[in-house]
């Protein structure tokens, strides 16, 4: 709308439009926020994900080692058992 036809509303055609904005910019608001806490909740998923990823890298490496030591057990056992023999 242009700026001469603006000047030719009435007053209660004014009010009716800024109502109107009012309302849209109401509804927006609303779709911004709820579009903030989708965005949150995606970041904390992401976060909570990469906390996962790196706890199962270190178990990774907990079991790497217990597995190490594990094998090394067995061949001193063998070991052990050919120098009785």
């Amino acid at each position: 709308m242009t700026e001469k036809e603006l000047l030719k509303l009435k007053k209660s055609e004014l009010l009716e439009i800024m109502l109107a904005q009012s309302k849209e910019i109401d509804s927006l608001r609303a779709q911004l926020e709820e579009a903030n806490a989708e965005l949150r909740n995606k970041r904390i998923a992401i976060e909570k994900s990469g906390s996962i990823a790196e706890a199962s890298l270190k178990l990774t490496k907990v079991f790497e080692e217990a597995q190490k030591a594990a094998d090394l057990y067995l061949e001193n056992v063998k070991r052990g058992s050919h120098q009785e023999e």
